[in-house]
């Protein structure tokens, strides 16, 4: 595995929040900056591992984060090889207690082909059809977060309320019909097309999904979505009393910011200090 540097300015929008971070070489405000891109790899062995442990770690972050509720909540990835299936939790086993070991992978229809232990038939429902509907997303996380759920319970959407919101600025979907436990085909594949090529979904009286194109940033999206709806609904309370309600982004700053953090490869920069934390604090997640 190489973990590229050299080329990391490439994208504007990476460098622009270098400069803006520490200053250009040369401007006395310190050293120019040139973050880390996603790393490359040798064999499909290595990208199978190294996905792997980043999906350990992620199951670890979201039991940080209190995004562990009894046995529900998934994140799938992609198998790098065999890309018609996916691996995922093993159901009823404590996301904080998830190693690379511990996962199983699935077929397209669901049936375990390599691991041991049962898998949640929601998840077989859910992320078959959403990676099928997608072949560019890599991984999907859905977990019932308390502000998450709270939010799809009301009929409102993802609002600019504040910068990290604008990351999903046009960039949600909503699958407006709660229909019971999803166990079914059809309706991961209505979930599927209400996700369309947003990288979100509110999924009603249910919770959200995020995708990625990686683990890191499928992860890293859901985190600061949940988070952004605690943040709504936290100014929809204050602004009660107030008599008001909240103030919102103007469209084109919203649609600007979405720009400069919500594409792909900062969603898998926002999730590195997180992976230094966790894959140090909890080193058995490469068991």
């Amino acid at each position: 595995m190489t973990l590229r540097t050299e080329d990391a300015p490439t994208d504007p929008r990476i460098a622009a929040a270098a400069a803006a971070a520490v200053g250009a070489e040369g401007s006395g405000r310190g050293p120019e900056l040139r973050p880390a891109l996603p790393p490359t790899f040798a064999t499909a062995a290595e990208e199978r591992e190294h996905r792997k442990v980043q999906l350990a770690a992620a199951f670890r972050m979201f039991s940080r984060a209190g995004l562990d509720e009894g046995v529900a909540g998934h994140i799938t990835v992609r198998d790098p090889e065999h890309t018609d299936s996916y691996w995922v939790n093993p159901f009823g086993l404590h996301f904080s207690l998830i190693r690379q070991s511990d996962l199983v992978r699935v077929d397209h229809t669901g049936a375990v082909v390599e691991g041991e232990g049962p898998v949640n038939a929601a998840a077989v429902a859910i992320h078959c059809a959403v990676h099928a509907a997608r072949p560019d997303v890599v991984a999907a996380a859905h977990a019932h977060g308390p502000y998450g759920k709270t939010l799809s319970s009301l009929p409102m959407g993802i609002e600019p309320l504040t910068q990290d919101a604008c990351a999903f600025y046009e960039d949600f979907g909503v699958h407006a019909t709660y229909n019971g436990v999803v166990t079914g085909a059809e309706e991961g594949r209505a979930i599927g097309a209400a996700l369309g090529n947003h990288k979100a979904v509110i999924l009603r009286n249910h919770g959200m999904l995020t995708v990625g194109g990686s683990v890191e940033s499928a992860a890293w999206w859901f985190l600061t979505l949940e988070r952004t709806a605690q943040a709504q609904l936290m100014a929809y309370s204050a602004a009660a009393g107030l008599g008001a309600g909240p103030l919102l982004i103007d469209p084109e700053q919203a649609r600007q910011t979405q720009g400069e953090i919500g594409f792909e490869l900062a969603g898998w920069f926002q999730w590195q200090p997180i992976w230094q934390r966790i894959s140090r604090d909890n080193p058995d997640i490469y068991a």
